[in-house]
Protein backbone atom coordinates (compact mmCIF):
# COMPACT_ATOMS: atom_id res chain seq x y z
CA UNK A 1 0.00 0.00 0.00
CA UNK A 2 1.30 3.22 -0.72
CA UNK A 3 2.02 5.70 2.18
CA UNK A 4 0.21 8.71 0.45
CA UNK A 5 -3.47 8.93 0.28
CA UNK A 6 -3.95 6.17 3.12
CA UNK A 7 -6.77 8.10 4.44
CA UNK A 8 -8.95 6.30 1.29
CA UNK A 9 -7.61 3.49 1.74
CA UNK A 10 -8.07 2.11 4.93
CA UNK A 11 -9.94 -1.22 4.29
CA UNK A 12 -9.30 -3.14 7.42
CA UNK A 13 -8.41 -1.58 10.98
CA UNK A 14 -6.99 -3.81 13.62
CA UNK A 15 -8.83 -3.23 17.45
CA UNK A 16 -7.53 -3.93 20.68
CA UNK A 17 -9.07 -4.56 23.61
CA UNK A 18 -10.27 -6.18 26.59
CA UNK A 19 -11.24 -9.96 26.91
CA UNK A 20 -13.17 -9.46 30.50
CA UNK A 21 -16.59 -9.95 31.06
CA UNK A 22 -16.59 -8.42 34.17
CA UNK A 23 -16.35 -4.73 32.73
CA UNK A 24 -18.67 -1.84 33.29
CA UNK A 25 -21.72 -2.02 30.60
CA UNK A 26 -20.46 1.25 29.42
CA UNK A 27 -17.28 -0.07 27.98
CA UNK A 28 -18.94 -2.64 26.06
CA UNK A 29 -21.86 -0.41 24.88
CA UNK A 30 -18.88 1.27 22.97
CA UNK A 31 -16.94 -1.82 21.84
CA UNK A 32 -20.54 -2.49 20.16
CA UNK A 33 -21.15 0.54 18.85
CA UNK A 34 -17.37 1.31 17.49
CA UNK A 35 -18.22 -2.24 15.24
CA UNK A 36 -21.48 -1.48 14.15
CA UNK A 37 -19.82 1.40 12.57
CA UNK A 38 -16.84 -0.58 11.04
CA UNK A 39 -19.81 -2.64 9.46
CA UNK A 40 -21.24 0.38 8.23
CA UNK A 41 -18.53 1.52 6.42
CA UNK A 42 -17.67 -1.46 4.97
CA UNK A 43 -14.46 -1.97 6.88
CA UNK A 44 -12.95 -4.87 7.85
CA UNK A 45 -12.15 -5.76 11.70
CA UNK A 46 -9.32 -7.43 12.71
CA UNK A 47 -9.07 -8.53 16.39
CA UNK A 48 -7.60 -11.17 18.76
CA UNK A 49 -10.44 -13.50 17.95
CA UNK A 50 -12.33 -14.16 21.16
CA UNK A 51 -15.66 -14.33 21.72
CA UNK A 52 -15.61 -12.70 25.20
CA UNK A 53 -15.15 -9.23 26.45
CA UNK A 54 -14.94 -6.06 23.82
CA UNK A 55 -13.06 -8.71 21.93
CA UNK A 56 -16.87 -9.92 21.30
CA UNK A 57 -18.85 -6.79 21.27
CA UNK A 58 -16.81 -5.11 18.77
CA UNK A 59 -17.04 -8.79 16.14
CA UNK A 60 -20.75 -9.26 17.39
CA UNK A 61 -21.35 -5.34 16.47
CA UNK A 62 -19.12 -6.10 12.66
CA UNK A 63 -21.41 -8.83 11.64
CA UNK A 64 -24.85 -7.26 13.10
CA UNK A 65 -23.84 -4.69 10.13
CA UNK A 66 -22.96 -7.32 7.73
CA UNK A 67 -19.46 -6.15 8.06
CA UNK A 68 -16.39 -8.94 7.67
CA UNK A 69 -14.32 -10.24 11.35
CA UNK A 70 -11.10 -11.51 11.07
CA UNK A 71 -9.92 -12.75 14.10
CA UNK A 72 -6.24 -13.86 15.15
CA UNK A 73 -6.01 -16.28 18.28
CA UNK A 74 -2.94 -17.61 19.84
CA UNK A 75 -2.61 -21.50 19.84
CA UNK A 76 -2.82 -21.46 23.54
CA UNK A 77 -6.43 -20.06 23.78
CA UNK A 78 -7.50 -22.55 21.39
CA UNK A 79 -8.58 -25.14 24.44
CA UNK A 80 -10.41 -22.18 26.30
CA UNK A 81 -13.53 -22.18 24.00
CA UNK A 82 -13.58 -18.63 23.93
CA UNK A 83 -13.54 -18.12 19.94
CA UNK A 84 -15.51 -16.09 18.01
CA UNK A 85 -16.42 -18.83 15.94
CA UNK A 86 -19.02 -16.47 13.50
CA UNK A 87 -15.15 -14.87 12.62
CA UNK A 88 -15.28 -15.23 8.56
CA UNK A 89 -12.10 -15.44 8.35
CA UNK A 90 -9.94 -17.57 11.66
CA UNK A 91 -6.24 -17.58 12.06
CA UNK A 92 -4.29 -19.53 14.32
CA UNK A 93 -1.22 -18.37 15.23
CA UNK A 94 1.37 -19.93 16.82
CA UNK A 95 2.07 -17.60 20.08
CA UNK A 96 1.65 -13.90 21.30
CA UNK A 97 4.07 -12.57 18.88
CA UNK A 98 3.23 -14.36 15.79
CA UNK A 99 -0.52 -13.00 16.75
CA UNK A 100 0.92 -9.26 16.61
CA UNK A 101 2.51 -9.72 13.33
CA UNK A 102 -0.37 -10.90 11.78
CA UNK A 103 -2.83 -8.49 13.08
CA UNK A 104 0.08 -5.77 11.88
CA UNK A 105 -0.07 -7.42 8.55
CA UNK A 106 -3.48 -7.57 7.60
CA UNK A 107 -4.31 -4.33 9.20
CA UNK A 108 -4.06 -0.40 7.44
CA UNK A 109 -4.87 1.70 11.00
CA UNK A 110 -5.11 0.77 14.82
CA UNK A 111 -7.59 1.72 17.31
CA UNK A 112 -7.37 1.08 20.93
CA UNK A 113 -10.28 0.25 23.28
CA UNK A 114 -10.15 -0.09 27.11
CA UNK A 115 -7.93 -3.02 28.11
CA UNK A 116 -5.89 -4.88 30.69
CA UNK A 117 -2.26 -5.79 30.14
CA UNK A 118 -2.34 -7.31 26.87
CA UNK A 119 -3.86 -4.26 25.22
CA UNK A 120 -1.52 -2.32 26.63
CA UNK A 121 1.26 -4.49 25.55
CA UNK A 122 0.26 -4.75 22.05
CA UNK A 123 -0.68 -0.82 21.85
CA UNK A 124 2.67 0.31 23.07
CA UNK A 125 4.15 -2.08 20.34
CA UNK A 126 2.49 -0.13 17.93
CA UNK A 127 3.72 3.35 19.15
CA UNK A 128 7.58 1.99 19.79
CA UNK A 129 7.65 0.93 15.22
CA UNK A 130 5.92 4.54 14.98
CA UNK A 131 8.59 6.28 16.94
CA UNK A 132 11.47 4.12 15.19
CA UNK A 133 9.72 4.76 11.62
CA UNK A 134 9.00 1.35 11.17
CA UNK A 135 5.51 2.08 10.59
CA UNK A 136 3.22 5.11 9.53
CA UNK A 137 0.01 3.37 10.13
CA UNK A 138 -1.91 5.69 12.35
CA UNK A 139 -3.02 4.78 16.01
CA UNK A 140 -6.23 6.17 17.96
CA UNK A 141 -7.10 5.42 21.54
CA UNK A 142 -11.05 5.87 22.43
CA UNK A 143 -10.87 7.07 26.02
CA UNK A 144 -14.00 6.03 27.47
CA UNK A 145 -14.78 7.13 30.99
CA UNK A 146 -10.99 8.74 30.94
CA UNK A 147 -9.56 5.38 30.97
CA UNK A 148 -6.58 6.53 29.27
CA UNK A 149 -5.56 9.78 30.49
CA UNK A 150 -2.96 8.45 33.45
CA UNK A 151 -1.44 7.04 30.40
CA UNK A 152 -1.04 10.33 28.73
CA UNK A 153 0.32 11.86 31.57
CA UNK A 154 2.96 9.28 31.45
CA UNK A 155 3.98 10.19 28.19
CA UNK A 156 3.95 13.77 29.04
CA UNK A 157 6.24 12.72 32.19
CA UNK A 158 8.72 11.10 29.85
CA UNK A 159 8.70 14.45 27.63
CA UNK A 160 8.91 16.44 30.53
CA UNK A 161 12.03 14.61 31.82
CA UNK A 162 13.72 13.78 28.30
CA UNK A 163 12.97 10.72 28.23
CA UNK A 164 11.19 10.90 25.00
CA UNK A 165 10.88 13.60 22.65
CA UNK A 166 7.53 15.67 22.35
CA UNK A 167 6.76 14.71 19.34
CA UNK A 168 5.41 11.33 20.69
CA UNK A 169 2.56 12.94 21.75
CA UNK A 170 1.94 13.45 18.08
CA UNK A 171 2.00 9.81 17.10
CA UNK A 172 -1.11 9.06 18.76
CA UNK A 173 -4.83 10.41 19.10
CA UNK A 174 -6.86 10.07 22.00
CA UNK A 175 -10.31 10.67 20.90
CA UNK A 176 -13.66 10.01 23.53
CA UNK A 177 -15.87 7.74 21.06
CA UNK A 178 -16.10 5.62 18.05
CA UNK A 179 -17.11 8.42 15.74
CA UNK A 180 -14.20 10.42 16.57
CA UNK A 181 -11.52 7.92 16.09
CA UNK A 182 -12.89 6.93 12.81
CA UNK A 183 -12.83 10.33 11.56
CA UNK A 184 -9.37 10.26 12.82
CA UNK A 185 -8.15 7.86 10.75
CA UNK A 186 -9.87 8.55 7.68
CA UNK A 187 -8.00 12.20 7.88
CA UNK A 188 -5.20 10.92 9.04
CA UNK A 189 -2.03 11.96 7.04
CA UNK A 190 1.36 10.52 7.58
CA UNK A 191 3.92 13.14 9.22
CA UNK A 192 7.42 13.22 7.40
CA UNK A 193 10.12 11.42 10.19
CA UNK A 194 12.54 13.39 12.13
CA UNK A 195 15.69 11.79 11.81
CA UNK A 196 17.14 13.33 14.54
CA UNK A 197 17.26 11.11 18.04
CA UNK A 198 16.52 12.00 21.35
Amino acid sequence: MELDGRMNEIRAICVFCSSSQSVDELFKHTALELGRELGKKGIELVFGGASIGLMGCVARGVHEEKGRVIGVLPEIFTAKDIEYSEADELIVARDLRERKAVMDQRSDAFIVLPGGIGTYEEAMEILCMRQLHLTDKPLVFINTQGFYEGLHAIFEGMVDLKFAKPNILDMYAMVPDPHSALDYLFNYVPQPPDKKWL
